[in-house]
């Protein structure tokens, strides 16, 4: 087991360090210039949009799809999940401190990625069999016609199936394992157990109970969240200013001060930082775009505002809180990692309740995750197999939601970021082929 996590390992490395770290920045700054700063003019909008009629029972999805707040619930349950606590840690610590300040230029630039993966969301959005249907897949399609076009939308959808739906799983129910074990000294076996059927009981519900759980929960545990680590940002506030110059200063240069990690080069902390991003925002992935076609709204451009806000509360909200209350606690150079650092960081500040604390979030974030990953995979599943194989696939997915709470974390995190960036490939390309359908949607 561990040849074939070293072997996992090092193809996610020649992925992430050859190809996908300019590849996924890139296609951000492509946009961000076709589309004169699209984060920043269309954010008062999305903003608008989302806080300006918030309600945690809008009317229930249907198979016309779901409303723009619903869409937009549905993509943060799978963007804020472990990648804000254990993956933020991770790279926080594979890569030093300065690797959240490379989390932010990529999420800076995602948010116009995210942009155009939602307006293409809409714009080839379709309906089978009476229901509405859209993503990655029809966009792909309709970007490269022919025999291509249909090898790689079914390439994409068979990766994320396979990045998502089965690996990306079992890192959340891993992670939600961990911190239960670590707080209440369960076993990984029961937590497992437990959340398994919980998910059966949703999945089968199909996607009015998905919306209906996403657009409740997610409000709530990300208040619930960041409620805790502004406390505790409160607490160390003499350690900030001195944790903020960590962040810009090792992004450039991480043995310039105390607070690097030993060995970390600038690479490195760009590596970590931008994969984190990715696996914590997705932009770019090709998974949000799910949720984001389903939108009942007027013109595409209106969800694609939307999305930006998405991405926006992931990364410069959440994920960054995590990062903060980590570096401030002086613990990152202590040899610990994953849940295990998030969870001693709110421990001095929290007592023995961190670490309960931890486990609390940790279940709610990966586990509105695991639903909209489940979603994700179910539309691409249904998208080659049929709608009546989609028993099957629920099954499998509850499967592998059991098994991931048993294995060791690090292969895990491998084989998640190996899929994860290789069904970006396509969904990027996509992109770059119908940037041109975007502008001009935007200008409508």
């Amino acid at each position: 087991m561990t040849i074939f996590t070293a072997a996992i390992e090092q193809a996610s490395d020649i992925l992430w360090n050859s190809l996908l770290l300019f590849l996924l920045v890139g296609t951000g700054v492509f946009f961000t210039i076709r589309l004169r700063g699209v984060q920043l003019r269309r954010f008062g909008e999305g903003f608008h949009r989302v806080f300006g009629n918030f309600t945690l029972r809008g009317k229930k999805a249907d198979d016309q799809g779901m409303s723009s707040f619903q869409a937009l619930a549905t993509a943060i349950a799978a963007q804020v999940g472990t990648g804000n606590i254990t993956g933020c840690a991770t790279a926080l610590v594979s890569g030093g401190p300065g690797a959240l300040f490379w989390v932010w230029v990529s999420a800076f630039f995602g948010m116009a990625t995210i942009y155009a993966e939602a307006v293409l969301a809409q714009r080839y959005r379709t309906t089978v069999n009476g229901k509405v249907t859209g993503g990655p897949a029809y966009y792909i399609r309709a970007a490269f016609k022919g025999t291509f076009g249909k090898v790689l939308a079914g390439v994409f959808s068979v990766l994320i199936i396979l990045a998502l739906g089965f690996m990306g799983n079992m890192v959340q129910s891993n992670s939600i394992g961990d911190a239960f074990h670590n707080a209440f000294g369960m076993s990984h076996l029961a937590v497992g157990i437990v959340v398994a059927v919980i998910a059966a009981f949703i999945f089968l519900g199909g996607v009015q109970r998905i919306a209906a759980v996403t657009e409740k929960i997610v409000p709530i545990m990300a208040a619930f969240y960041i409620v805790g680590c502004v406390v505790i940002l409160v607490m160390n506030y003499k350690a900030l200013p001195n944790a903020f110059t960590q962040i810009f200063v090792l992004a450039f240069n991480p043995q310039a001060m105390a607070g690097g990690v030993a060995g970390v080069t600038v690479q490195q902390a760009m590596r970590f930082g931008v994969a984190r991003g990715l696996f914590s925002n997705e932009a770019g992935m090709g998974s949000t775009p799910h949720a984001h076609a389903l939108a009942k709204v007027n013109h595409p451009r209106e969800q694609g505002a939307v999305a930006i806000l998405g991405v926006f509360i992931d990364t410069f909200v959440v994920l960054t809180l995590t990062g903060l209350v980590l570096i401030t606690s002086g613990l990152i150079p202590d040899g610990l990692t994953g849940t295990a650092l998030t969870q001693a960081a709110f421990s001095q500040a929290f007592g023995g309740f961190g670490p309960v604390f931890i486990a609390i979030c940790m279940f709610f974030f990966a586990f509105s995750t695991i639903i909209g990953w489940y979603f994700f995979g179910q539309s691409n599943f249904k998208a080659l197999f049929g709608e009546k194989a989609l028993p099957v696939y629920s099954v499998i997915v509850v499967v592998f939601i059991l098994v991931g709470s048993t294995l060791k974390v690090d292969l895990v995190w491998a084989m998640a970021d190996f899929f994860n960036g290789l069904m970006a490939v396509p969904n990027l390309l996509a992109l770059l082929a119908l940037s041109g359908v975007v502008a001009a949607i935007d200008k409508e």
